[in-house]
């Protein structure tokens, strides 16, 4: 290759690496083995590759911005919004402009030219941006860690998605819920991936069966609202549903209403008044009831011991639940626990006001920007990996009806 200039490229591609893996190994920087240092090195030296210093020299000096990469459904999200204005004013601190990218993205290159570092929130692996922002050659810091195979971010400010589900869940089996359910986002971003995988080692942990339906990663509330009506029409012994999305559960609370569904916490005696209404409407059609079965159990019968299949009645009435209290099976009028894995003006504002985890969106949009100014600043190490923390605020929708 003696012909032409060797560029970065070649060495990369010579060398098997990434053009940004490149740059950090001949400019001694960033996060590289020295295994694979030495080895860029040695095929550098091989391609006859000779750094520009003119471009070397612009491109350490400062654009004064970073950019801001969210997801394509951010516009009409509140939560991607209030974001937005944290990190925004957070790197402002620092002197630093925002450029909103385009959800699609550009090339790295482009970018790198024109920002000294990134914030990519909520990446997904199944957008075809991402792996450019990542691999642009400029600082990147994530919200939530990346799950896909390109570079990783130089550093990450996360949530413990797992946790907050698990309060979520803990707080409706407190209220009396014997049959959650969530409407899990769609996707392979780390929050949708902790969720979906949280509801079953919670529900393997505590016997329950934690119903899950798959509604779009930013479903609308008429979205929220078919899905929440589906899943109690083929499983009315639900007495609680969980809305992943936010903005989603006004919709989930229509689906209550058009069902006869009370919304508010269960109490035993409210499971008691309504199992005996679903009994009687039972007999009133010809139907036999026994002291082992029911018109709603799905998963098999009595044994004649008490003990039931996952889903079953137990002597005492109704699904077997963790903290072996009564709870409505689902008919009109039963109660019905709402919740939210996203806090913001959709539940503090519907009627009734819904339970739900406040994320702190704008204090995380701040957490990113900090973490990106003080790698850009050497303030922080690369890898740096720092915690955001969350809420549970409690309402009306999983309270007992005044």
């Amino acid at each position: 290759m003696t012909s032409r200039t060797v560029t970065l490229l070649d060495v990369a591609r010579a060398a098997g690496v990434s053009k940004s893996t490149v740059s950090d190994a001949l400019q001694g920087s960033g996060r590289v083995a020295e295994a694979t240092r030495d080895r860029v090195r040695a095929v550098a030296e091989e391609l006859g590759y000779r750094p520009n210093s003119a471009a070397r020299r612009l491109r350490r000096a400062s654009t004064g911005a970073v950019g801001l990469h969210l997801p394509a459904t951010a516009t009409r999200l509140d939560y991607y919004m209030n974001l937005a204005f944290g990190a925004v004013e957070r790197a402002q601190e620092d002197g630093l402009d925002m450029v909103l990218l385009a959800p699609s993205g550009a090339a790295g290159g482009r970018i790198a030219s024109r920002v000294d570092g990134l914030l990519v929130i909520d990446p997904e692996p199944g957008d075809s941006a991402v792996p450019g922002l990542l691999d642009a050659g400029v600082p990147v810091v994530t919200g939530e860690r990346y799950l896909g195979p390109a570079t990783g971010p130089s550093g990450a400010v996360v949530c413990d998605n797992a946790a907050s589900l698990t309060a979520l869940l803990d707080h409706v089996t407190e209220r009396g819920a014997r049959r959650p359910a969530l409407l899990a986002p769609s996707g392979s971003s780390a929050w949708a991936t902790a969720l979906r995988a949280t509801a079953g080692s919670w529900g393997r942990a505590h016997g329950v069966a934690v119903t899950l339906r798959t509604v779009p990663f930013a479903a609308t509330p008429a979205e929220a609202e078919a899905a929440t009506r589906a899943l109690l029409a083929a499983d009315p012994a639900v007495d609680a549903v969980i809305c992943a999305p936010d903005g989603s559960a006004p919709g989930v609370l229509r689906a209550a209403a058009t069902l006869g569904r009370k919304v508010g916490a269960i109490s035993a005696s409210g499971a008691s008044s309504a199992h005996e209404a679903s009994e009687a409407r039972g007999a009133s059609s010809g139907s036999e009831a026994s002291c082992g079965s029911s018109r709603n159990d799905r998963s098999g019968g009595n044994d004649g011991t008490g003990r039931t299949g996952e889903g079953g009645r137990s002597e005492g009435g109704g699904p077997r639940s963790p903290g072996g209290t009564g709870a409505a099976t689902g008919p009109a009028g039963a109660g019905l626990l709402v919740a939210s894995c996203v806090d913001g003006t959709a539940t503090r504002g519907a009627e009734p006001p819904v339970t739900a985890v406040d994320l702190h969106p704008t204090a995380y949009g701040r957490a990113c920007a900090e973490l990106l100014c003080d790698i850009l600043a050497g303030r922080a190490a690369p890898d740096t990996v720092r915690r955001h923390s969350w809420s549970l605020e409690t309402r009306a929708s999983t309270e007992s009806p005044g």
